[in-house]
C-alpha cells in the first residue's frame, strides 16, 4: 500500500550538487528505516545511505562525507543531499522503504520507480 515517487534527479558537473525527494504515502504502519539506493547499467543495485525510524543513519563509504540522508516529516518525504559529485555516481536512484507487516515481526519493502543522475562535464 506504501508509494514512493522519487525527483530532483538530473544532469550536473563533476563538483556539483543534488538534492533528491522521495514523497511517501500511503503507510499504515512503523517505518522500520529508509533509505537510497542506485543502480549503473550493467551492475548492482548497492545501498547509498540509509536511515532508521530513530534516526540513525548509515552511508556508503563511497559517499561519507558528501551525501546526507534525512526525513522531513511535516512533508512526508525522505531527502538526499548530494555533494561533489563525481561521474562515478552516476546511476539511477531509488527510494526505498521498510515497514512493519500485519502479522507480529514481519515488514515489507517498498520501492520508487527511480531517479536518473547523471555526473558529466
Amino acid at each position: 500500500q506504501v508509494q514512493l515517487v522519487e525527483s530532483g534527479g538530473g544532469l550536473v558537473q563533476p563538483g556539483g550538487s543534488l538534492r533528491l525527494s522521495c514523497a511517501t504515502s500511503g503507510s499504515n504502519g512503523l517505518i522500520y528505516a529508509m533509505g537510497w539506493y542506485r543502480q549503473a547499467p550493467g551492475k548492482q543495485r548497492e545501498l547509498v545511505a540509509a536511515i532508521t525510524g530513530g534516526g540513525n543513519t548509515n552511508y556508503a563509504d563511497s559517499v561519507k562525507g558528501r551525501f546526507t540522508i534525512s526525513r522531513d516529516r511535516a512533508k512526508n518525504t525522505l531527502v538526499l543531499e548530494m555533494n561533489s559529485l563525481k561521474p562515478e555516481a552516476t546511476a539511477v536512484y531509488y527510494c526505498h522503504a521498510r515497514v512493519s507487516g500485519r502479522q507480529l515481526a514481519s515488514a515489507n519493502d517498498y520501492w520508487g520507480q527511480g531517479t536518473q543522475v547523471t555526473v558529466s562535464s
